[in-house]
């Protein structure tokens, strides 16, 4: 039993409202557009209503693609992440407002720019989620191929983030404006800033690589860490005392990063049917249609004409490594390994493709009766694993209606979440300390 360190903390909450994915429902009958304002406006009032600490808005450079096409099963017309939520800033009011940013393909003068003016306009509402690239697929839409070497793309984001906040700063509260020179490997610039600074000084800075590198450039520059450790406790705690570590080599107090691991929560009225519903939720997410699309990445060729209800391919994969056209998750991996692990998951659980897709699916999040789930989240935080959850709500724009109108009244009769906002600003709500430069 690990101990109660933080025997008052509260339960942190923000909302990831994915670029893409997989997991919302679309089939739900009340599932509505991923791409319309109404969804968007929809999810960020109820989750302001829940007093939620952030909205947090993924963004990808290029969209995805499989055997050459646009992935149908993904999501295409997402507005600009800044744009949005500049639209956001004028109809909520207390919410902070987070976008994902690329620092190998943006400009520092420009994004340190348009980040001042949504955090001028929101009143310190923003945030800023810095995010690496170096794969050569995304690299095309920008003419510079992969750009960036693996072990360089943090080298140009520590600048990146170095020379934004000097940008931030060179407007004074005395409103005296000073130029930015920098002439280095990554950047030479002269920058006069044209954005004044808004009341929380600088908008909070969100990272999320977590390997070895993500995690020692998070200790250096970050605020806010959303990490993937949101379903394990002992996985979350581990990661939680590694980043206090590394924050103290760096320099820098134990709790000056606040860790909010992206996950999911399913709520069931009693405890005999969370089980089911658990199970209802995962097939419904991976439809046959995705089962063949995920299918289709591990064997390198279309599979659309199989019966998703039908065996696994009999031929063999493609000798090549799965690429990162549609993400990440599997970029580099062996083909034929993962192709003989699920053959033989098939063969001793009799299972069809598309219950393969599914059993091989990793289980991710909470799932419980309110009163359950509840005494969880409390758990994790008042033993360290965490400082709250960035929740990817499962349908859209309804899915929060259950957290916040359920879950939160049991978290706060704990005393584990607050009753209403105190501060005005994201930099408030999470109780972090002013930007490093100004402290």
């Amino acid at each position: 039993m690990t101990e109660v360190r933080f025997p008052d903390a509260q339960v942190h909450f923000g909302v990831f409202f994915q670029g893409v994915n997989h997991h919302t429902i679309w089939s739900d009958p009340s599932s509505g557009s991923q791409i319309d304002f109404e969804t968007f406006r929809r999810v960020a009032t109820t989750a302001e209503r829940g007093l939620f600490d952030a909205f947090f808005l993924g963004e990808g450079l290029r969209l995805r693609e499989q055997d050459g096409l646009l992935l149908d099963t993904d999501i295409a017309g997402r507005p600009d992440a800044i744009t949005q939520l500049a639209a956001l800033a004028g109809i909520t009011s207390r919410i902070g407002l987070v976008a994902t940013q690329n620092t190998t393909y943006n400009e520092p003068a420009d994004l340190a720019r348009r980040l001042a003016s949504l955090d001028l306009l929101s009143g310190g509402r923003a945030g800023w989620n810095a995010v690496t690239t170096d794969n050569a697929w995304t690299g095309e839409n920008f003419r510079r191929g992969g750009f960036l070497d693996h072990a360089d793309r943090y080298d140009r984001a520590a600048e990146f983030l170095s020379l934004a906040r000097e940008i931030w700063d060179s407007w004074s509260e005395s409103g005296a404006v000073r130029t930015i020179e920098r002439d280095s490997d990554h950047f030479r610039v002269s920058v006069t800033p044209t954005v004044p600074r808004s009341t929380q000084g600088h908008p909070v800075v969100f990272q999320a690589g977590v390997s070895p590198a993500g995690r020692d450039f998070a200790a250096a520059h970050a605020e806010v860490i959303f990490s993937p450790f949101g379903t394990h406790f002992d996985a979350a705690l581990d990661f939680a005392d590694d980043i206090s570590a590394r924050l103290v080599a760096a320099g820098r107090p134990a709790d000056d990063i606040r860790i909010l691991p992206g996950t999911q929560i399913v709520l069931a009225d009693k405890e005999s049917e969370v089980e089911d519903k658990r199970r209802w939720l995962l097939e419904q997410q991976i439809t046959g249609a995705t089962a063949l699309s995920l299918a289709g990445q591990v064997w390198g060729r279309d599979l659309t004409h199989l019966d998703p209800e039908g065996p696994l391919p009999a031929e063999d994969p493609e000798p090549s490594a799965i690429s990162a056209t549609r993400g990440a998750q599997r970029d580099g991996q062996d083909r034929l390994a993962i192709v003989h692990q699920w053959r033989a998951l098939a063969d001793t659980e009799h299972l069809s493709l598309r219950q393969v897709a599914i059993a091989t699916t990793a289980r991710f999040g909470f799932a419980g009766t309110p009163s359950q789930v509840a005494d969880e989240l409390t758990r994790w935080v008042r033993h360290g694993a965490s400082n709250g959850f960035n929740i990817t709500p499962w349908r859209v724009p309804t899915g929060l209606d259950d957290i916040v109108d359920r879950l939160i009244p049991e978290l706060q009769t704990r005393g584990a979440y607050r009753t209403e906002y105190t501060g005005t600003t994201l930099r408030d709500h999470l109780g972090l300390r002013p930007p490093f430069t100004h402290r």
